[in-house]
Protein backbone atom coordinates (compact mmCIF):
# COMPACT_ATOMS: atom_id res chain seq x y z
CA UNK A 1 0.00 0.00 0.00
CA UNK A 2 1.25 3.44 -0.90
CA UNK A 3 1.01 6.11 1.75
CA UNK A 4 0.62 9.76 1.00
CA UNK A 5 3.95 11.56 0.98
CA UNK A 6 4.74 14.42 3.30
CA UNK A 7 4.82 16.50 0.15
CA UNK A 8 1.54 17.87 -1.14
CA UNK A 9 1.49 15.55 -4.15
CA UNK A 10 -0.65 12.43 -4.04
CA UNK A 11 1.70 10.05 -5.88
CA UNK A 12 -0.48 7.02 -5.15
CA UNK A 13 -3.52 8.35 -7.00
CA UNK A 14 -1.30 9.42 -9.93
CA UNK A 15 0.12 5.90 -10.24
CA UNK A 16 -3.30 4.32 -9.85
CA UNK A 17 -4.71 6.45 -12.64
CA UNK A 18 -1.68 5.55 -14.76
CA UNK A 19 -2.79 1.95 -14.31
CA UNK A 20 -6.30 2.66 -15.57
CA UNK A 21 -4.86 4.46 -18.59
CA UNK A 22 -2.58 1.53 -19.42
CA UNK A 23 -5.60 -0.80 -19.30
CA UNK A 24 -7.23 1.47 -21.88
CA UNK A 25 -4.10 1.34 -24.04
CA UNK A 26 -4.15 -2.47 -23.84
CA UNK A 27 -7.76 -2.42 -25.02
CA UNK A 28 -6.78 -0.23 -27.98
CA UNK A 29 -4.18 -2.85 -28.97
CA UNK A 30 -6.96 -5.36 -29.61
CA UNK A 31 -7.94 -3.47 -32.77
CA UNK A 32 -4.60 -3.90 -34.60
CA UNK A 33 -4.62 -7.47 -33.29
CA UNK A 34 -7.91 -8.01 -35.17
CA UNK A 35 -6.37 -6.40 -38.28
CA UNK A 36 -3.39 -8.77 -38.04
CA UNK A 37 -5.78 -11.73 -37.79
CA UNK A 38 -7.71 -10.45 -40.84
CA UNK A 39 -4.56 -10.23 -42.95
CA UNK A 40 -3.18 -13.50 -41.55
CA UNK A 41 0.01 -12.08 -40.05
CA UNK A 42 1.01 -14.61 -37.37
CA UNK A 43 4.08 -12.69 -36.18
CA UNK A 44 2.06 -9.51 -35.72
CA UNK A 45 -0.74 -11.46 -34.01
CA UNK A 46 1.69 -12.86 -31.43
CA UNK A 47 3.28 -9.45 -31.00
CA UNK A 48 0.00 -7.73 -30.19
CA UNK A 49 -1.04 -10.52 -27.83
CA UNK A 50 2.23 -10.14 -25.94
CA UNK A 51 2.04 -6.35 -26.00
CA UNK A 52 -1.57 -6.19 -24.82
CA UNK A 53 -0.91 -8.76 -22.08
CA UNK A 54 2.16 -6.92 -20.76
CA UNK A 55 0.42 -3.53 -20.91
CA UNK A 56 -2.74 -4.86 -19.25
CA UNK A 57 -0.69 -6.66 -16.59
CA UNK A 58 1.25 -3.53 -15.68
CA UNK A 59 -1.94 -1.48 -15.72
CA UNK A 60 -3.80 -3.94 -13.50
CA UNK A 61 -0.98 -3.99 -10.95
CA UNK A 62 -1.14 -0.21 -10.61
CA UNK A 63 -4.92 0.17 -10.87
CA UNK A 64 -5.82 -2.57 -8.38
CA UNK A 65 -2.61 -3.00 -6.39
CA UNK A 66 -2.25 0.59 -5.26
CA UNK A 67 -4.64 1.79 -2.55
CA UNK A 68 -4.21 5.52 -1.97
CA UNK A 69 -5.44 6.88 1.34
CA UNK A 70 -6.91 9.82 -0.51
CA UNK A 71 -8.55 9.74 -3.93
CA UNK A 72 -8.31 13.50 -4.35
CA UNK A 73 -6.51 14.81 -7.40
CA UNK A 74 -5.61 18.46 -7.62
CA UNK A 75 -3.68 20.62 -10.05
CA UNK A 76 -0.24 19.16 -9.30
CA UNK A 77 -1.47 15.59 -9.65
CA UNK A 78 -3.26 16.51 -12.88
CA UNK A 79 -0.15 18.05 -14.38
CA UNK A 80 2.05 15.14 -13.34
CA UNK A 81 -0.38 12.51 -14.61
CA UNK A 82 -0.84 14.30 -17.94
CA UNK A 83 2.90 14.63 -18.54
CA UNK A 84 3.93 11.15 -17.41
CA UNK A 85 1.18 9.23 -19.22
CA UNK A 86 2.60 10.29 -22.59
CA UNK A 87 5.86 8.62 -21.62
CA UNK A 88 4.09 5.51 -20.27
CA UNK A 89 1.93 5.20 -23.38
CA UNK A 90 5.00 5.48 -25.60
CA UNK A 91 7.00 2.95 -23.56
CA UNK A 92 4.27 0.32 -23.78
CA UNK A 93 3.10 1.46 -27.21
CA UNK A 94 6.51 0.67 -28.70
CA UNK A 95 6.25 -3.03 -27.75
CA UNK A 96 4.57 -4.10 -31.04
CA UNK A 97 7.44 -2.52 -32.98
CA UNK A 98 9.99 -4.46 -30.96
CA UNK A 99 8.17 -7.80 -30.97
CA UNK A 100 7.73 -7.68 -34.78
CA UNK A 101 11.36 -6.62 -35.31
CA UNK A 102 10.18 -3.46 -37.02
CA UNK A 103 12.97 -1.92 -34.95
CA UNK A 104 15.87 -3.69 -33.33
CA UNK A 105 16.54 -0.97 -30.79
CA UNK A 106 14.56 0.88 -28.14
CA UNK A 107 15.60 4.34 -29.34
CA UNK A 108 13.92 4.09 -32.75
CA UNK A 109 10.89 2.25 -31.36
CA UNK A 110 10.31 4.90 -28.69
CA UNK A 111 10.91 7.75 -31.16
CA UNK A 112 8.38 6.34 -33.65
CA UNK A 113 5.80 5.81 -30.92
CA UNK A 114 6.22 9.26 -29.38
CA UNK A 115 6.09 10.81 -32.86
CA UNK A 116 2.82 8.92 -33.29
CA UNK A 117 1.11 9.84 -30.02
CA UNK A 118 2.16 13.49 -30.32
CA UNK A 119 0.94 13.47 -33.98
CA UNK A 120 4.35 14.73 -35.08
CA UNK A 121 4.67 12.11 -37.79
CA UNK A 122 8.46 12.18 -38.10
CA UNK A 123 9.26 8.57 -38.93
CA UNK A 124 12.37 6.43 -38.65
CA UNK A 125 10.90 3.62 -40.77
CA UNK A 126 12.63 3.54 -44.16
CA UNK A 127 10.31 1.14 -46.00
CA UNK A 128 6.78 1.47 -44.67
CA UNK A 129 5.24 -1.02 -47.10
CA UNK A 130 7.41 -3.85 -45.73
CA UNK A 131 5.81 -3.52 -42.28
CA UNK A 132 2.90 -5.86 -41.29
CA UNK A 133 -0.46 -4.20 -41.79
CA UNK A 134 -1.41 -4.75 -38.17
CA UNK A 135 1.61 -2.70 -37.11
CA UNK A 136 0.78 0.01 -39.65
CA UNK A 137 -2.74 0.13 -38.24
CA UNK A 138 -1.34 0.53 -34.71
CA UNK A 139 1.01 3.22 -36.02
CA UNK A 140 -1.97 5.14 -37.42
CA UNK A 141 -3.94 4.54 -34.22
CA UNK A 142 -1.24 6.11 -32.07
CA UNK A 143 -1.74 9.35 -33.99
CA UNK A 144 -5.51 9.09 -33.78
CA UNK A 145 -5.43 8.51 -30.00
CA UNK A 146 -2.96 11.34 -29.46
CA UNK A 147 -4.78 13.75 -31.77
CA UNK A 148 -7.71 14.34 -29.46
CA UNK A 149 -5.72 13.43 -26.36
CA UNK A 150 -5.05 10.46 -24.13
CA UNK A 151 -6.37 12.15 -21.02
CA UNK A 152 -9.42 13.53 -22.82
CA UNK A 153 -10.43 10.02 -23.88
CA UNK A 154 -10.07 8.82 -20.30
CA UNK A 155 -12.24 11.67 -19.04
CA UNK A 156 -14.89 10.54 -21.51
CA UNK A 157 -14.90 6.87 -20.48
CA UNK A 158 -14.14 7.21 -16.74
CA UNK A 159 -16.68 9.78 -15.50
CA UNK A 160 -15.46 9.49 -11.88
CA UNK A 161 -12.51 11.66 -12.89
CA UNK A 162 -14.96 14.53 -13.24
CA UNK A 163 -14.99 14.74 -9.43
CA UNK A 164 -11.34 13.74 -8.94
CA UNK A 165 -9.27 16.30 -10.77
CA UNK A 166 -11.11 16.27 -14.09
CA UNK A 167 -10.81 20.02 -14.57
CA UNK A 168 -7.08 19.96 -13.78
CA UNK A 169 -6.57 17.11 -16.26
CA UNK A 170 -8.68 18.82 -18.93
CA UNK A 171 -6.77 22.10 -18.62
CA UNK A 172 -3.40 20.32 -18.61
CA UNK A 173 -3.94 18.53 -21.93
CA UNK A 174 -6.27 20.72 -24.00
CA UNK A 175 -4.35 23.24 -26.08
CA UNK A 176 -4.85 26.99 -26.16
CA UNK A 177 -4.69 30.20 -24.13
CA UNK A 178 -8.08 29.42 -22.58
CA UNK A 179 -9.83 26.10 -22.05
CA UNK A 180 -13.43 26.25 -23.21
CA UNK A 181 -15.83 23.54 -22.15
CA UNK A 182 -18.89 22.60 -24.19
CA UNK A 183 -20.80 21.34 -21.14
CA UNK A 184 -20.63 22.15 -17.40
CA UNK A 185 -19.27 18.66 -16.69
CA UNK A 186 -15.78 17.93 -17.97
CA UNK A 187 -16.59 14.29 -18.70
CA UNK A 188 -19.53 15.27 -20.90
CA UNK A 189 -17.38 17.82 -22.76
CA UNK A 190 -14.77 15.13 -23.37
CA UNK A 191 -17.44 12.76 -24.61
CA UNK A 192 -18.87 15.36 -27.00
CA UNK A 193 -15.43 16.17 -28.41
CA UNK A 194 -14.61 12.51 -28.97
CA UNK A 195 -17.97 11.86 -30.66
CA UNK A 196 -17.29 14.72 -33.09
CA UNK A 197 -13.77 13.37 -33.64
CA UNK A 198 -15.01 9.85 -34.33
CA UNK A 199 -17.70 11.20 -36.66
CA UNK A 200 -15.18 13.20 -38.71
CA UNK A 201 -12.85 10.20 -38.92
CA UNK A 202 -15.65 7.92 -40.09
CA UNK A 203 -16.83 10.46 -42.68
CA UNK A 204 -13.33 10.82 -44.10
CA UNK A 205 -12.82 7.05 -44.21
CA UNK A 206 -16.03 6.66 -46.26
CA UNK A 207 -15.01 9.44 -48.67
CA UNK A 208 -11.55 7.91 -49.19
CA UNK A 209 -13.12 4.49 -49.67
CA UNK A 210 -15.29 5.93 -52.44
CA UNK A 211 -12.06 6.95 -54.13
CA UNK A 212 -9.15 4.67 -55.09
CA UNK A 213 -8.28 3.39 -51.59
CA UNK A 214 -9.16 0.03 -50.07
CA UNK A 215 -10.68 -0.12 -46.58
CA UNK A 216 -7.35 -0.52 -44.81
CA UNK A 217 -5.65 2.49 -46.44
CA UNK A 218 -8.83 4.57 -46.12
CA UNK A 219 -9.18 3.94 -42.38
CA UNK A 220 -5.48 4.47 -41.66
CA UNK A 221 -5.35 7.75 -43.59
CA UNK A 222 -8.64 8.88 -42.05
CA UNK A 223 -7.10 8.44 -38.59
CA UNK A 224 -3.83 10.19 -39.46
CA UNK A 225 -5.56 13.04 -41.31
CA UNK A 226 -8.23 13.84 -38.73
CA UNK A 227 -5.56 13.82 -36.04
CA UNK A 228 -3.35 16.00 -38.27
CA UNK A 229 -0.61 13.42 -37.78
CA UNK A 230 0.57 12.57 -41.29
CA UNK A 231 1.61 8.91 -41.11
CA UNK A 232 0.94 7.05 -44.36
CA UNK A 233 0.78 3.39 -45.31
CA UNK A 234 2.84 4.03 -48.45
CA UNK A 235 6.47 5.03 -48.90
CA UNK A 236 5.58 7.95 -51.18
CA UNK A 237 2.49 8.92 -49.21
CA UNK A 238 -0.67 10.08 -50.96
CA UNK A 239 1.17 10.42 -54.28
CA UNK A 240 0.81 6.63 -54.49
CA UNK A 241 -2.77 7.04 -55.74
CA UNK A 242 -2.15 9.91 -58.20
CA UNK A 243 -5.63 11.20 -57.41
CA UNK A 244 -6.72 14.84 -57.24
CA UNK A 245 -9.89 13.58 -55.51
CA UNK A 246 -7.83 12.16 -52.64
CA UNK A 247 -5.79 15.37 -52.33
CA UNK A 248 -8.90 17.60 -52.26
CA UNK A 249 -10.73 15.44 -49.70
CA UNK A 250 -7.66 15.31 -47.46
CA UNK A 251 -7.15 19.09 -47.80
CA UNK A 252 -10.69 19.69 -46.53
CA UNK A 253 -10.30 17.41 -43.52
CA UNK A 254 -6.81 18.66 -42.67
CA UNK A 255 -8.24 22.18 -42.70
CA UNK A 256 -11.10 21.09 -40.41
CA UNK A 257 -8.52 19.51 -38.10
CA UNK A 258 -6.93 22.94 -37.65
CA UNK A 259 -10.21 24.49 -36.46
CA UNK A 260 -11.13 24.64 -32.78
CA UNK A 261 -13.41 21.72 -31.94
CA UNK A 262 -15.65 24.05 -29.94
CA UNK A 263 -16.38 25.88 -33.22
CA UNK A 264 -16.94 22.57 -35.03
CA UNK A 265 -19.40 21.65 -32.27
CA UNK A 266 -21.13 25.02 -32.81
CA UNK A 267 -21.43 24.13 -36.49
CA UNK A 268 -23.11 20.82 -35.66
CA UNK A 269 -25.55 22.75 -33.47
CA UNK A 270 -26.24 25.21 -36.33
CA UNK A 271 -24.81 28.10 -34.30
CA UNK A 272 -23.44 29.80 -37.40
CA UNK A 273 -23.51 33.26 -35.81
CA UNK A 274 -20.72 32.24 -33.46
CA UNK A 275 -18.69 30.86 -36.37
CA UNK A 276 -19.11 34.01 -38.46
CA UNK A 277 -18.09 36.25 -35.55
CA UNK A 278 -14.98 34.29 -34.63
CA UNK A 279 -11.96 36.46 -35.33
CA UNK A 280 -9.40 33.66 -35.00
CA UNK A 281 -11.17 31.56 -37.62
CA UNK A 282 -11.02 34.48 -40.05
CA UNK A 283 -7.29 34.85 -39.44
CA UNK A 284 -6.80 31.12 -39.92
CA UNK A 285 -8.71 31.10 -43.22
CA UNK A 286 -7.05 34.28 -44.47
CA UNK A 287 -3.55 33.04 -43.63
CA UNK A 288 -4.11 29.70 -45.34
CA UNK A 289 -5.60 31.35 -48.45
CA UNK A 290 -2.92 34.05 -48.85
CA UNK A 291 -0.11 31.52 -48.33
CA UNK A 292 -1.65 29.17 -50.90
CA UNK A 293 -1.90 31.98 -53.46
CA UNK A 294 1.74 32.97 -52.88
CA UNK A 295 2.95 29.39 -53.36
CA UNK A 296 0.77 28.87 -56.46
CA UNK A 297 2.10 32.08 -58.04
CA UNK A 298 5.64 31.03 -57.21
CA UNK A 299 5.06 27.57 -58.73
CA UNK A 300 3.70 29.17 -61.91
CA UNK A 301 6.68 31.55 -62.05
CA UNK A 302 9.11 28.63 -61.68
CA UNK A 303 7.19 26.43 -64.10
CA UNK A 304 6.26 23.70 -61.63
CA UNK A 305 3.53 21.37 -62.97
CA UNK A 306 1.62 21.82 -66.21
CA UNK A 307 -1.59 23.64 -65.26
CA UNK A 308 -2.96 26.00 -62.65
CA UNK A 309 -5.45 23.48 -61.26
CA UNK A 310 -2.68 21.09 -60.22
CA UNK A 311 -0.64 24.00 -58.89
CA UNK A 312 -3.56 25.13 -56.75
CA UNK A 313 -4.23 21.62 -55.43
CA UNK A 314 -0.59 20.97 -54.61
CA UNK A 315 -0.02 24.48 -53.24
CA UNK A 316 -3.11 24.31 -51.03
CA UNK A 317 -2.20 20.80 -49.90
CA UNK A 318 1.28 21.73 -48.70
CA UNK A 319 0.06 24.97 -47.11
CA UNK A 320 -2.73 23.29 -45.14
CA UNK A 321 -0.46 20.36 -44.28
CA UNK A 322 2.11 22.75 -42.79
CA UNK A 323 -0.25 25.12 -40.97
CA UNK A 324 -2.19 22.22 -39.40
CA UNK A 325 1.05 20.34 -38.61
CA UNK A 326 -0.19 17.27 -40.49
CA UNK A 327 3.10 16.80 -42.32
CA UNK A 328 1.84 15.26 -45.57
CA UNK A 329 3.75 16.50 -48.61
CA UNK A 330 2.99 16.37 -52.33
CA UNK A 331 6.03 17.76 -54.13
CA UNK A 332 9.72 18.15 -53.41
CA UNK A 333 9.50 21.54 -51.71
CA UNK A 334 13.26 21.56 -51.03
CA UNK A 335 14.08 21.50 -54.76
CA UNK A 336 11.68 24.40 -55.31
CA UNK A 337 14.06 26.69 -53.45
CA UNK A 338 14.37 28.21 -50.01
CA UNK A 339 11.40 30.55 -50.61
CA UNK A 340 8.73 27.84 -50.25
CA UNK A 341 10.72 26.14 -47.51
CA UNK A 342 10.78 29.29 -45.37
CA UNK A 343 7.08 30.00 -45.99
CA UNK A 344 6.17 26.50 -44.84
CA UNK A 345 8.46 26.98 -41.86
CA UNK A 346 6.50 30.08 -40.81
CA UNK A 347 3.21 28.18 -41.19
CA UNK A 348 4.62 25.34 -39.07
CA UNK A 349 5.56 27.79 -36.33
CA UNK A 350 2.12 29.35 -35.85
CA UNK A 351 -0.08 26.34 -36.63
CA UNK A 352 -3.86 26.21 -36.51
CA UNK A 353 -6.39 27.30 -33.90
CA UNK A 354 -6.27 26.54 -30.20
CA UNK A 355 -8.51 23.64 -29.22
CA UNK A 356 -7.80 21.82 -32.50
CA UNK A 357 -5.70 18.75 -33.22
CA UNK A 358 -3.03 20.85 -34.94
CA UNK A 359 0.34 21.70 -33.43
CA UNK A 360 2.41 24.87 -33.51
CA UNK A 361 2.22 27.93 -31.30
CA UNK A 362 -1.41 28.48 -32.42
CA UNK A 363 -3.06 31.27 -34.36
CA UNK A 364 -4.79 32.58 -31.22
CA UNK A 365 -1.45 33.45 -29.63
CA UNK A 366 -0.26 35.17 -32.82
CA UNK A 367 -3.31 37.44 -32.75
CA UNK A 368 -2.86 38.28 -29.07
CA UNK A 369 0.83 39.06 -29.61
CA UNK A 370 0.22 41.27 -32.65
CA UNK A 371 -2.57 43.22 -30.92
CA UNK A 372 -0.51 43.60 -27.78
CA UNK A 373 2.40 44.86 -29.90
CA UNK A 374 0.11 47.40 -31.59
CA UNK A 375 -1.00 48.60 -28.16
CA UNK A 376 2.62 49.04 -27.08
CA UNK A 377 3.35 51.17 -30.15
CA UNK A 378 0.29 53.28 -29.30
CA UNK A 379 1.57 53.77 -25.73
CA UNK A 380 4.82 55.19 -27.08
CA UNK A 381 2.81 58.25 -28.20
CA UNK A 382 0.12 58.07 -25.50
CA UNK A 383 2.01 57.13 -22.35
CA UNK A 384 -0.94 57.19 -19.94
CA UNK A 385 -3.36 55.28 -22.18
CA UNK A 386 -4.82 51.95 -21.07
CA UNK A 387 -5.78 49.62 -23.90
CA UNK A 388 -6.73 45.98 -23.50
CA UNK A 389 -6.25 43.25 -26.09
CA UNK A 390 -9.63 42.18 -27.48
CA UNK A 391 -10.46 38.86 -29.14
CA UNK A 392 -13.94 38.43 -30.60
CA UNK A 393 -14.96 41.62 -28.84
CA UNK A 394 -13.92 40.37 -25.40
CA UNK A 395 -10.98 41.78 -23.43
CA UNK A 396 -8.13 39.37 -22.69
CA UNK A 397 -6.86 39.60 -19.08
CA UNK A 398 -3.33 40.92 -18.64
CA UNK A 399 -2.14 37.68 -17.05
CA UNK A 400 -3.22 35.78 -20.18
CA UNK A 401 -1.35 38.24 -22.42
CA UNK A 402 1.69 37.84 -20.20
CA UNK A 403 1.43 34.06 -20.41
CA UNK A 404 1.23 34.25 -24.22
CA UNK A 405 4.39 36.37 -24.36
CA UNK A 406 6.16 33.96 -22.01
CA UNK A 407 5.01 31.05 -24.13
CA UNK A 408 6.57 32.51 -27.29
CA UNK A 409 9.80 33.29 -25.45
CA UNK A 410 10.14 29.76 -24.06
CA UNK A 411 9.02 28.26 -27.38
CA UNK A 412 11.76 30.05 -29.32
CA UNK A 413 14.39 29.33 -26.65
CA UNK A 414 13.64 25.60 -26.80
CA UNK A 415 13.88 25.61 -30.60
CA UNK A 416 17.26 27.34 -30.41
CA UNK A 417 18.65 25.14 -27.63
CA UNK A 418 17.62 21.89 -29.32
CA UNK A 419 18.92 23.14 -32.67
CA UNK A 420 22.26 23.93 -31.04
CA UNK A 421 22.26 20.45 -29.52
CA UNK A 422 21.64 18.90 -32.96
CA UNK A 423 24.60 20.76 -34.46
CA UNK A 424 26.78 18.94 -31.90
CA UNK A 425 25.97 15.75 -33.86
CA UNK A 426 26.93 17.31 -37.18
CA UNK A 427 23.51 18.50 -38.35
CA UNK A 428 23.83 21.71 -40.46
CA UNK A 429 22.54 24.84 -38.74
CA UNK A 430 19.46 25.46 -40.93
CA UNK A 431 18.55 21.77 -40.94
CA UNK A 432 18.90 21.74 -37.15
CA UNK A 433 16.60 24.78 -36.78
CA UNK A 434 14.03 23.32 -39.15
CA UNK A 435 14.11 19.91 -37.47
CA UNK A 436 13.80 21.40 -33.99
CA UNK A 437 10.87 23.60 -35.03
CA UNK A 438 9.21 20.65 -36.74
CA UNK A 439 9.49 18.56 -33.58
CA UNK A 440 8.15 21.13 -31.12
CA UNK A 441 5.39 22.14 -33.57
CA UNK A 442 4.46 18.45 -34.05
CA UNK A 443 4.74 18.68 -37.83
CA UNK A 444 7.24 16.00 -38.83
CA UNK A 445 8.46 17.70 -42.00
CA UNK A 446 12.25 17.75 -42.07
CA UNK A 447 14.84 19.58 -44.13
CA UNK A 448 18.17 18.52 -45.55
CA UNK A 449 19.47 15.79 -43.24
CA UNK A 450 15.91 14.99 -42.11
CA UNK A 451 14.14 16.18 -45.27
CA UNK A 452 12.97 14.74 -48.57
CA UNK A 453 16.40 13.51 -49.59
CA UNK A 454 17.41 12.54 -46.06
CA UNK A 455 15.75 10.79 -43.16
CA UNK A 456 15.16 11.12 -39.43
CA UNK A 457 16.75 7.64 -39.28
CA UNK A 458 20.19 9.15 -39.84
CA UNK A 459 20.08 11.16 -36.62
CA UNK A 460 22.24 10.13 -33.70
CA UNK A 461 20.46 8.22 -30.91
CA UNK A 462 21.13 11.11 -28.50
CA UNK A 463 19.41 13.49 -30.91
CA UNK A 464 16.37 11.22 -31.25
CA UNK A 465 15.77 11.07 -27.48
CA UNK A 466 15.92 14.84 -27.12
CA UNK A 467 13.65 15.36 -30.14
CA UNK A 468 11.16 12.85 -28.72
CA UNK A 469 11.08 14.86 -25.50
CA UNK A 470 10.69 18.08 -27.51
CA UNK A 471 7.71 16.56 -29.34
CA UNK A 472 6.02 15.83 -26.01
CA UNK A 473 6.73 19.34 -24.72
CA UNK A 474 5.23 20.80 -27.89
CA UNK A 475 2.13 18.58 -27.78
CA UNK A 476 1.41 19.57 -24.18
CA UNK A 477 2.26 23.22 -24.93
CA UNK A 478 5.35 23.64 -22.77
CA UNK A 479 4.08 24.54 -19.32
CA UNK A 480 2.41 21.22 -18.47
CA UNK A 481 5.75 19.43 -18.81
CA UNK A 482 8.28 22.11 -17.89
CA UNK A 483 6.53 23.14 -14.66
CA UNK A 484 7.42 19.72 -13.22
CA UNK A 485 11.09 20.70 -13.39
CA UNK A 486 10.57 23.85 -11.31
CA UNK A 487 11.22 24.09 -7.57
CA UNK A 488 7.80 25.60 -6.91
CA UNK A 489 6.08 22.47 -8.23
CA UNK A 490 7.70 20.31 -5.54
CA UNK A 491 7.60 22.89 -2.77
CA UNK A 492 4.91 22.21 -0.20
CA UNK A 493 2.22 24.91 -0.04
Amino acid sequence: MFKRSNQNINFAIVLRMQGWLLLIEAAFMLMPLAVSLWFEEPTAVRSFIYSAAITAGAGALMAFGIRPRSTSMHKREGLMLTAIIWVFFSVFGMLPYLFTDTFNNITDAFFETMAGFTTTGSSVIRYVEEIPRGVLFWRAMTQWIGGMGIILFTLAVIPMLNQKGGIALFNAEVTGITHERLRPRVSQTAKDLWLIYIGLTAALAVLLLIGPMDWFDAVCHAMTTTSTGGYSTKNIGLDYWHSSYVFIVVIIFMFIGGISFSLIAAGFRANFKRIRSNNTLRWYCMTAFITTVIIVVYMAYKGFLDNNFDRFVYGAFDTISAITSTGFSTFDYEDSGEFVTVILMVMMFFGGMAGSTSGGAKMDRLIVTLKHTANEFYRVLHTNSVRAVHIDGKPIPNHVVSKVNTFFTVYIVIIMVVALYLTFFGVPVFDAMYTSMSAISNVGIGHGVTGVNGSWVSLHAGAKWVLAFEMMIGRLELFTVLVIFTRSFWKKD
